[in-house]
Order: structure tokens, then C-alpha cells, then sequence
């Protein structure tokens, strides 16, 4: 019930007006990267790979111009393995912002610090190499696990989000010693709710706005097994 009430609040906090100007952004800003990326795969292709190719009945053929325009296929590939980890990136720029603007609405008693933007910096790097380690891994291991290999990356990539954005929340209010443990404690429906968000950053569209659900999704977790466990009241970090 805790989950399906992080979840659903978050839900309904996108559409207010001070988080839906971060969303759009958000959405503005990987459809810019992924955009980038491809003509920048494009382009390469083009410049690494002159010369060409005459087939029997076919002719000459340009490869470096069929290759670039075949690198087009791999975009939604590319995006499948690639948006979790590039969204959770720009999310960790806007998640601060979010966990704010949930606080300001929900939980006006019980605000967080802001987290030192440097440490923020720091864990959102940390979470992008580790998940593009992951979808790596996913990939290279597609063809011995077969349907397996879906369970490896939702399954890895659910802890992972878990993990950091239930961090990011739980660190506007306590130390890092204090959120860990909270986290351990609690393991099971964190993971369980990154799961879901890892799924989400696989569904086109959807995608773009998973990591900035999460931040408000995870915000409101915290709060609730917070209050559930008796431990309500704001504990300053520092304290």
C-alpha cells in the first residue's frame, strides 16, 4: 500500500505547475542528447568508412552512405538500453528540485536540507556508469540468457534506482550512515519501486519522464515509511 501511495501522488505531482516545467525540460533536453547521439554515429560512420563496394546486377554502392543511413535501426535499440541510465543523469540535475517541490506540497512540516551539490553531482555520475554497465552487460548477454536477460537488467537496474534515489531523499534528512540503514531496512519495496521505474524508462515516451517520477515517487516513500515507523518528525542532518 506504501508504494502504490508513493507512486500514485507522484503520478499526480507531474502535472502540477512547478514540477511540469522541470518535466518538460527533462523531456527537451534527452530528446536533444539522443538526437546527438544519432547524427553523431551518422556522421562518423560517413567519415571512418569512405570508398565503395560493386555488387553483381547491383552496381557501385557507397558504403559508408549505406552504413551511416543503417545506423538509423540501432536508435530504438540504442534507446531501450541507453535511456535508463542517460535519464536518471539529467534527472539528478532536476531531482533536488522535485524532492523540494513534493516537500513544499505534501510534507510542508517536514522539509529536507538540500543536498550539497557536489555530493549530488558525485552520486548521479556514479549511477549513469553504473547503469550503463548494466545495459552493457544486458546486451552482451542477450544471446546466452535469452529470456532471461530482461530479469538481469530490470532486476539490476531496479536496485540500482532504488538505491540512489531513495538516497537522494532520505538525505535531505539524515546522514548517510542513517539513510543506509533506512534503505537496508526497507529493502524489498525499495527495490521493488525501482524495478517498476526501470520498466518505465524502457516504454517509449514514458521513458523521458521516469527518472523525475521517481525523484517525486521516492520523495513520498521515504516520507511514508518514515511516518509509519514513528519517525515523523524532521531529523536535520548534522544531528
Amino acid at each position: 500500500m506504501t508504494l502504490t501511495t508513493a507512486l500514485f501522488r507522484a503520478w499526480g505531482d507531474l502535472l502540477r505547475p512547478r514540477i511540469l516545467s522541470l518535466v518538460l525540460l527533462g523531456i527537451g533536453l534527452t530528446i536533444g542528447l539522443f538526437i546527438a547521439l544519432q547524427a553523431g554515429a551518422f556522421w562518423l560512420i560517413r567519415l571512418f568508412t569512405p570508398g565503395s563496394l560493386t555488387l553483381p546486377w547491383i552496381g557501385a554502392i557507397d558504403i559508408g552512405n549505406a552504413l551511416s543511413w543503417s545506423s538509423l535501426a540501432l536508435f530504438p535499440l540504442m534507446g531501450f538500453f541507453l535511456m535508463a541510465p542517460v535519464a536518471a543523469g539529467f534527472c539528478g540535475i532536476f531531482a533536488e528540485r522535485v524532492s523540494e517541490a513534493v516537500e513544499d506540497i505534501h510534507y510542508p512540516a517536514a522539509r529536507g536540507q538540500p543536498m550539497d551539490f557536489l555530493d549530488g553531482l558525485l552520486e548521479t555520475l556514479a549511477l549513469m556508469v553504473a547503469m550503463i554497465g548494466v545495459a552493457i552487460l544486458s546486451l552482451a548477454l542477450t544471446p546466452f540468457l535469452g529470456p532471461l536477460a530482461p530479469i538481469l537488467f530490470y532486476g539490476a537496474n531496479g536496485w540500482l534506482l532504488g538505491r540512489e534515489f531513495f538516497q537522494m531523499a532520505a538525505r535531505r534528512h539524515l546522514q548517510g550512515p542513517q539513510a543506509t540503514a533506512l534503505r537496508k531496512q526497507n529493502s524489498g519495496r525499495i527495490t521493488l519501486a525501482g524495478a517498476l521505474i526501470a520498466v518505465l524508462l524502457t516504454v517509449p515516451v514514458v521513458n523521458i519522464i521516469g527518472p523525475l517520477l521517481a525523484a517525486a515517487a521516492f520523495t513520498h516513500l521515504f516520507h511514508l515509511i518514515r511516518g509509519r515507523s514513528g519517525q515523523s518528525a524532521p531529523v536535520p542532518r548534522g544531528r
